[in-house]
């Protein structure tokens, strides 16, 4: 047998026990891009809590038997409070079920899972955390821009646009992220697009600095919109852009020229229309 059967033969997934919740990230949507342990997670839980940015084509992917519940979380809109979830976690477990908690991109990437996974800790509930691809990784990729580049950047900062209320948080520095990173990667920035791009200019970007606005990123409706650091937010709304989104500003944006790979497999007819 080659070395290479041997390494496919060897994969064996820990066992997801009754009683146990995995806190599991499933990547930014297309379902090519969960990991064996999150795939094997779905095929084992008897519960799916899952978020609001979970594709229903990774929901399929749950065994027929396995019960789901929405627990998602939408800036602005009506969702269930943070300890209600925790709450609701610690019951299944106790109950005996195996729970999969199913988050959009990574559980530790502004998805809240720190806090879910202290309150599981403080109840004594038994727990694994399966990281997943996040949309400032998947996403540009998906759109043909690296998250760096050597002849680019060595630095690259990933930040919130938006704090749990909906507002833009006050604890982020934008003029320290401004000096500090060549590339920025914003999450959840589309309602206060604007200010970002205003405090960022403010602090010494160049109002022509290449932005992109990926959204719905990996999934077929996913949609990129090139432009400028002082357009983005004009840019942006005329273009009809619609959460969920991933910024991306820095020199990294023009390199999407030549490594935009969906469209130009699309344009040589070597993949299916997404």
């Amino acid at each position: 047998m080659s070395r290479l059967s041997n390494t496919r033969a060897s994969f064996a997934p820990p066992d997801f026990l009754p009683g146990t919740v995995w806190l599991v990230g499933a990547g930014p949507g297309d379902p090519g891009l969960l990991t064996l342990l999150a795939l094997h997670a779905l095929k084992t839980a008897d519960i799916v809590v899952y978020d609001a940015l979970v594709s229903d084509a990774i929901l399929r992917l749950a065994r027929p038997e396995a019960a789901k519940e929405h627990a998602g979380k939408r800036g602005g809109k009506p969702s269930p409070l943070q300890p209600d979830i925790s709450l609701r976690l610690v019951e299944l477990a106790r109950g005996g079920k195996r729970v999969l908690r199913l988050k959009g991109g990574d559980p530790f990437v502004f998805g809240r899972g720190g806090e879910e996974g202290f309150a599981l800790a403080a109840a004594h509930i038994p727990f694994r955390i399966v990281p997943g691809i996040t949309a400032g990784i998947g996403g540009l990729a998906y759109a043909g821009i690296p998250a760096t580049h050597r002849d680019t950047n060595s630095a690259i900062a990933f930040v919130t646009g938006q704090g749990s209320g909906g507002a833009l948080p006050d604890t982020v520095d934008w003029e320290s992220l401004s000096r500090g990173a060549p590339v920025l990667v914003i999450y959840m920035a589309l309602k206060n697009l604007d200010t970002i791009a205003a405090r960022l200019i403010a602090a010494g970007r160049a109002r022509t600095e290449p932005a992109a606005i990926i959204s719905k990123a990996t999934l077929p409706e996913q949609r990129v919109v090139e432009t400028t650091l002082g357009a983005a937010a004009a840019d942006a709304a005329a273009a009809g852009i619609e959460p969920p989104a991933v910024i991306a500003v820095g020199p990294v944006v023009r390199l999407r020229r030549e490594l935009n790979w969906i469209d130009a497999l699309a344009a040589s007819a070597l993949m299916p229309p997404r």
